[in-house]
């Protein structure tokens, strides 16, 4: 079968792509943004990509066109397919109908995380022998690619909460049908599809409700996925908490400092001790609920724990890009302002007094409108100095931003001017940290590329 994508290079549909070759299907696809890692994934798997949407590029007519959630009408790829009658599907469909029937589904969902836990959870799996199949809207370090199919019943899907396409309108995660459930933390986000919270909540609880009575859900112990848990749930329900307090059936304790290592408790008694190369608080909470998805399809807390010693963390998630002359360059996906904060922190709990330079473009749908805008400031409390990369297409300011910030902070309008003021601040012993959820115009290699240029190597 022949079967074309639109907006293939998003971590979603890129991911489903190589499932597809993997399955034998021939596979094209388009998108308007093509840049690493999923492009270069792409291409190492054979698969022809188109710049734009030009209706063209469906002549011959595929077999198949599998639309993204970015897509909308008018594009003109989209208006061509409903003119000339082509078959087309969602990727969280066409995912659903080919490759989740009959497994032992896992799905991680929650504001943040998804990716970083979803990687976990099939490490930890791997680890153990039941070599699973998994989509992640990533790239783990272990396995090298974002998407596989796996020989075994079990299947480890990132869950997003975002719409499915623009013809359906259902958070993507309802298609899966888990028998395991992770929902690691509830904020409010996509601003550009939910009103509100509670928006959000009710399409949580729509994933409640696909959960069979045999099934585990992995919670949070916090408020917001509680009040998705009190509007109805018919399975078996399991608590994490990772403040270092026993607030759950899992917690977390006697953690240390930049949250490199910490004791994990399953109901009141100490099971795992964890030690691993990861920091911050995020991660302590992504791993507490990894090991729990993990031991309801049988893996223990000790064989768990042992493996996220082992695991080697995700590509654009704090991956360290290269080094040069003392000064360290590090690429991190961000894209919410509870996400920067824990990054940040996490960072300076585990380099003391070094200098850490935080370079932020705000993004995502939500960032751009400008919802978060009052707790972008305080976000980036554990930075020395703050760079506001000021978009085109962005209708507010980020003056304010930088003048409200606790910490030395100022804008930038381009890209070698954001390279150039890093190059004045940064010295032997820097942290440079790049944050968005985007290709921020290849600042990481000009980065690196600069300061290669200035200090000779």
């Amino acid at each position: 079968m022949h079967i074309h994508i639109l907006g293939i290079c998003g971590t979603f549909m890129g991911s489903l792509a190589q499932l597809a070759v993997a399955e034998g299907h021939r596979v094209t696809g388009s998108d308007a943004n093509v840049y690493p890692p999923m492009s270069t994934q792409l291409q190492q798997a054979g698969i022809q990509i188109t710049e734009g949407y030009d209706p063209a590029q469906l002549e011959p007519a595929p077999d198949l066109v599998i639309i993204g959630n970015a897509m909308s009408r008018g594009n003109p790829a989209v208006e061509a397919v409903l003119e000339k009658g082509l078959a087309y599907t969602s990727g969280a469909q066409w995912l659903c109908d080919h490759f989740l029937g009959g497994r032992w589904v896992l799905a991680v969902s929650g504001t943040h995380g998804k990716t970083t836990t979803a990687s976990m959870l099939a490490w930890i799996l791997e680890a153990a022998d039941m070599q699973p199949g998994f989509l992640i809207g990533g790239v783990p370090a272990n396995f090298g690619v974002s998407a596989r199919l796996g020989e075994s019943p079990f299947f480890i899907v990132e869950a997003d909460e975002y719409d499915t396409a623009f013809f359906d309108k259902r958070s993507k995660f309802v298609h899966y049908r888990p028998r395991t459930v992770i929902i690691n933390n509830l904020e409010f986000d996509h601003a550009d599809i939910f009103e509100d919270l509670a928006a959000i909540q009710k399409q949580f609880h729509h994933l409640v409700r696909t959960v069979p009575a045999s099934g585990l859900i992995v919670a949070s112990a916090e408020e917001n996925v509680e009040q998705v848990l009190d509007k109805g749930c018919w399975s078996q329900v399991q608590r994490v908490s990772s403040d270092g307090v026993q607030l759950g059936d899992w917690c977390a304790v006697d953690i240390a400092a930049d949250g490199s290592s910490f004791t994990v408790q399953f109901e009141g008694e100490a099971v795992a001790r964890v030690e691993w190369n990861l920091t911050g608080q995020h991660n302590v909470q992504n791993g507490l609920a990894a090991m729990a998805a993990a031991r309801h399809v049988g893996v223990t807390p000790d064989l768990s724990s042992a493996a996220l010693g082992r695991f080697q963390g995700v590509k654009r998630r704090m991956e360290c890009l290269g080094e040069v002359a003392g000064i360290r360059v590090y690429d991190d996906f961000a894209h919410h302002p509870t996400a920067i904060e824990s990054t940040l922190n996490g960072l300076r709990a585990k380099v003391g007094e070094d200098k850490i330079i935080a370079l932020i473009e705000p993004r995502s749908n939500t960032m751009r409108m400008g919802v978060h805008q009052g707790k972008l400031a305080d976000s980036c409390s554990g930075a020395d100095m703050v760079l506001w990369y000021q978009p085109e297409g962005v209708n507010w300011s980020l003056e304010d931003v930088a003048h409200h910030s606790s910490v030395p902070a100022k804008t930038f309008g381009s890209i070698e001017d954001g390279v150039e003021s890093v190059l004045q601040l940064a010295d032997s012993g820097s942290h440079i940290v790049v944050m968005s959820n985007g290709g921020f115009g290849g600042i990481h290699q000009r980065l690196i590329g600069a300061l290669e240029q200035k200090y000779d190597l």
